[in-house]
Formats: structure tokens, sequence, C-alpha cells
């Protein structure tokens, strides 16, 4: 059917609301706009499905996710006896429609007769995580568009595990949704089988994250006289994130304009962590009170943003690669001088994230280990440790802002990352130094590493296509230099085959996907991936040098190059 007879069909059915017929009937001259509604559908992956909100087949809407809640009650069915007993957990960030998508969720789950646990409120993903695996069900749902711009919304899915679904899983979900229609799925109201998350869920969490705690005597000591400003940007962060401070003696500011719920996120441009802008209040707020940190967490806390002092006294943020070698600098350290560091330690990071790393896990002794993007691989590595005790995971980590220690969730947790950033300021000061000393001190002793991220923005409905064929492009185009650094090796990730100057290749033993990545002489790397959540072709850069300026400098050059050789793989 083409996207105009969609449309119509769509405009001409019983199961839409007059507000969601009106909203179509809007756009009934609009063809551009109508193409990209119904001219592709919203696919549902590893990481679920995101889009814009809006009514379409394209779009994010309560029969995008009446159709993927169908789909996931179809694989439930196919568990073991008393898996719908189990049932499933929900959870919803602040966003435009997140509580009305839970609700509808939980109802077409209740008419399948599939138990549905609803939080009574927003709770971040780390919660939602550990929910799954303190309540013991097959399943999890986290309503949620992460950092994106207001104008999104998302439906993830996690397993039994706490941890996204598997892609195994996600093809027999996905194989169930392709056979319902969008239109005639039902739920159920007011259904005994949709009953509240215990409260006792939320105590057990904080529970959980207080025993992580690795620099009490510095908490004691310094706690009380740090001054911390927290921003959870309209987010869930807001509850979690300041408990479990207040827990542990840490004195907290907080945003107040940026605590209410608002799906508009109407204070930053996008409500992004990662970004400075995105800190301004809170670094202001900081400015105002002489603060040592400043925190903000995105719209479902998986993600932590900080800025701290520099050397002159002035706040600036930090990159998500930068605050994961100062937790995992610090996390060894403790462990290390508490005698508490295990024998078969591990740290797990994505591929795209910092080179400094490997440097700091071999210093200490420690195994790392790299996935691809996304962190439902880190939580399968946890998993497969727990099974063979193989390793023992101490700290997991992405450039994007991403942290987890402790194996109570399975995915990113900015509420336990707050809680030891904070501590890690306690530490830091306890013993007389900043942490923005001890981070050159780490560029001291391993050499200065600079990591930069770059995304380029794409539009229209074949905007994923036109990213992916850029990537397959490169893979095609032979490459011996970027800049200064000659090109040591290759990783085709979606052959899964690393291949070195010299023409030998070997497997590289990870999940695939649609990523070339450029190993460069002297520990340096360049990494291409089209966004696997978002319209964006995304470039990572970790660049080795003597300074930051030579670093800088460097950049420039290797940057050049590969925009050339970008314009190339169009072609």
């Amino acid at each position: 059917m083409d996207y105009q007879k969609l449309y119509e069909s769509w405009l001409a059915s019983e199961a839409l609301s007059p507000a969601d017929k009106a909203e179509l009937a809007a756009i009934a001259s609009d063809e551009k706009e109508k193409e990209y509604r119904f001219g592709g559908q919203l696919e549902f992956g590893t990481a679920g499905m995101r889009g814009l909100i809006g009514i379409g087949v394209n779009m994010m809407n309560v029969y995008t996710v009446r159709r993927a809640t169908q789909g996931l009650a179809g694989y439930i069915a196919t568990l073991p006896a008393g898996a719908k007993e189990k049932g499933v957990v929900i959870s919803y960030d602040t966003r435009k429609n997140s509580r009305l998508f839970a609700e509808a969720a939980a109802e077409v789950l209740a008419a399948n007769g599939v138990k549905a646990y609803l939080f009574t409120r927003v709770h971040p993903v780390p919660m939602l995580s550990y929910a799954v695996r303190r309540l013991g069900t097959v399943a999890g749902v986290m309503i949620t568009a992460s950092h994106n711009p207001k104008e999104y919304n998302g439906y993830k899915v996690y397993g039994e595990d706490g941890a996204q679904m598997s892609p195994e899983a996600t093809a027999v979900v996905v194989g169930f949704i392709e056979k319902t229609d969008y239109l005639t799925v039902k739920g159920v109201k007011d259904s005994p089988l949709v009953v509240p998350v215990p409260e006792q869920v939320d105590e057990d969490y904080i529970a959980e994250l207080s025993k992580l705690t690795l620099s009490k005597e510095a908490v004691k000591a310094c706690g009380k006289d740090l001054k911390l400003v927290y921003t959870p940007v309209h987010g869930s962060g807001y509850i979690p994130v300041t408990t479990i401070l207040k827990k542990l003696g840490i004195n907290v500011t907080v945003v107040e304009e940026q605590t209410a719920e608002d799906p508009a996120f109407s204070t930053v441009a996008v409500p992004n962590p990662e970004f400075k802008e995105t800190l301004a209040m809170g670094i202001a707020k900081a400015n105002e009170i002489d603060a040592d940190v400043v925190f903000g967490t995105d719209p479902d806390s998986d993600r932590l943003g900080v800025a701290v002092k520099d050397g002159k006294g002035e706040f600036i943020a930090l990159s998500g690669n930068q605050v994961g070698i100062l937790l995992l600098d610090y996390i060894l350290t403790r462990l290390k001088e508490e005698n508490a560091l295990p024998a078969n330690a591990a740290v797990v990071k994505s591929f795209v994230t910092t080179g400094m790393a490997k440097l700091i896990c071999d210093s200490f002794g420690v195994a790392l280990f790299e996935t691809p993007v996304g962190f439902k691989f880190i939580g399968e590595k946890i998993k497969l440790w727990e099974k063979d005790a193989s390793h023992t995971f101490v700290f997991g980590f992405e450039e994007s802002c991403g942290y987890l220690r402790g194996t109570h969730a399975r995915d990113k947790d900015a509420v336990v990352a707050s809680m030891l950033c904070a501590e890690m300021v306690c530490y830091y000061a306890y013993i007389g130094k900043t942490v923005y000393k001890r981070l050159m001190e780490i560029y001291e002793k391993y050499g200065f590493v600079l990591d930069k991220n770059v995304s380029i923005q794409y539009a229209g409905l074949n905007a994923m296509k036109e990213m992916n064929t850029v990537v397959d492009g490169l893979k095609t185009l032979p490459v011996s230099s970027f800049g200064p650094f000659r090109v040591a090796a290759v990783r085709d990730y979606s052959a899964s085959v690393r291949k070195t100057a010299d023409g030998k290749e070997e497997p590289l033993g990870i999940p695939k996907c649609n990523c070339v990545y450029y190993e460069l002489e002297g520990g340096s790397f360049i990494c291409v991936r089209p966004s696997g959540t978002e319209p964006k072709l995304k470039i990572y850069y970790s660049v080795k040098a003597e300074s930051e300026a030579a670093a800088c400098s460097v950049l420039e050059e290797v940057q050049r190059d590969v925009t050339a050789l970008l314009s190339r793989a169009k072609n």
C-alpha cells in the first residue's frame, strides 16, 4: 500500500480519536509530511523504537506502542509456563505522552493475560532495569527517548536479566509485530493484572547503591561541606539522585527551575547533559554559591554530565570520556588501596570510547573488554561472567556519558554515577587535591588523549539508508593515513573482520554492526558509524599526543582527511 492510501485508511478509521483525525486532516495538502509519516514504518530494533511524536506508522503514538506491545505479548506467550504470571515492569520518563504510552502498554499486556507492574510516577532507566531483576519479571518496558529533543519519544524493551533485550529475542518480538495490524490492537482498562510497582523497590534500589560506596571516611569528612549543584533537566533523576546523595551525607543544591517535570524541556535547547549549554543554569548557580562541581542528568537519568573548576577556577564541562577515565582511575585506585580489587577484575567499554581506558587498565593489571555501541552489550558481559565466573565486573562505560558500577542494573546508571562522582570529589578533597588536578595527573602519566565526537545530521524518510550507504562506501576505499598517523589496521564490524596494513585478516569476535574503525599507529583511532537511535552519522576521534595543543593541531589535519574520505564515500 502506498503512503497516500495508507494515510487515507488511517484518516477514515474509526479506531482513531477525533484529535488524532484532526492532526492527520491538518496535513492533507502536505505531501512531504504524509510521505514521512506513512512512507515507512518506525523500526523496532535491539534498542526498541524511537521517533517523532505524532500520528502515522513512522511515528511514536499509542497505535505504534500498542502494536509493539502486542508483539512483546506474543513473544511472552512462547516462553515456558508461568511467564505471563511473572509479568512485565513498565516505567516512563517526563516526555510528552510518556505516561499515556506506558498505560497503553500495560493495558495491551493485560488484554493478553500478562501481569503488568506499572510505576505510579516517573522513574529512570536504571530503576526499571533494577525492578526487572528485583521483581523477577520476564521483561521490562521503558518509555523514553533518552537525550533526544522534546519532539521525540521511544519504547525500550528489557529482558529478564535487566539488560536491553537480546537480538535473538528481539527478532521473535519483531516477527509478532509484523503480523499485527496497527489499528486493531485493544487494551483492557482497569484490569486487576495491572498493579503498581511496590514502593519497597525504590528503597531496595537505594540500599543496593549504598553498598557500592568506596570512600566512606572521605565522604564523612568532606560531604557536608561539599558544594554540589545538581540539575535533573526536567527529567526523572530528581528524586533518586538527591535521595542517594543526601543518604550519604553529601550537601546538594538543586536548580529549582529545572526540577519541574516539563515535557518541553523549556529551559534548554536539548536535554542532553553531554553539552555544556545544557548545564548552563547549573553552572550559573554554581558560580553564584561558589560550588565545587555541577551534575546534570538527562530525562531518563541514564546519562550524567559533569562540570568542574579548572586550574583557573572557571567551570569546564568534562566530556563523557573524561568522566569515564576519572571514574575508572578512581574505582581501581580505591579498590587497590582497600585490597579489594579482584584478581579477575574486568572493565568493559564500547569500542568508540577513549583509548586511554586501556592504558589505565594495563597499569592496574585489569582486563579490558570492548563491545559495540549500546549498553546492552556491556550487560551481556556481566551476564556471561555471572555464569562462568571467569571475570568480576568492576566498571563499564561509554563515551556518551553512560556509566555503571555494580550489577544491580544492566544499563547505564546516572544515579550510581552521581554517587560515585560525588564521593570522588570528596576523596580528592580529603587528600588535598581537586578532580581537575587528578585529570591533569592522569594525562601526565599516560600521555594526552584528545577525544572528540562529530555528528553529521541527516533528515527525511531515507536518512538511515543514506547514512548506512556512506559507511558501506568507506569499506571500499583504501586509506593508508590520516594526517601524520599511518593506518595500522581497519576493522569492518559489519563483517566482523580486522585487516592489518600488510593485508592480514583476523575475526573480531564481537556482535556485528555497520561501522568502520581505523586503528592508527601510536594508539589513536577514528571510527565512523550511523546512530541507531537518531538520524546522525557519528565520527569518533581519539588522538594521542604529547600535549593538548599538539593533539588539537593534529586533530585538525585528521579531520580534513576524514572529511575528504567521506566525500568520496558518498559518490
